[in-house]
């Protein structure tokens, strides 16, 4: 675990992020909510959850182009 969190935060954004450390805002893949959809900007296939869709997500690769000016 990284120090900048306590345990409480550490454990909401392992549940919440795929990435919990990193940058993306993706959810995490589970049975009840697998990677299983495309991005809707590239098309890319099995990068998405049910629950990112429902966000309006795009995969990391389009949000960090987007992110980045690309």
């Amino acid at each position: 675990m990284d120090d900048y969190y306590d345990d409480e935060e550490w454990n909401e954004r392992v549940e919440r992020f795929a990435d919990p450390g990193g940058n993306s805002a993706l959810h995490p893949a589970t049975k009840g909510n697998p990677r299983n959809l495309s991005c809707p900007t590239c098309g890319a296939k099995n990068v998405l959850t049910p629950r990112d869709r429902a966000k309006g997500y795009q995969c990391n690769r389009c949000a960090d182009a987007l992110e980045r000016g690309y």
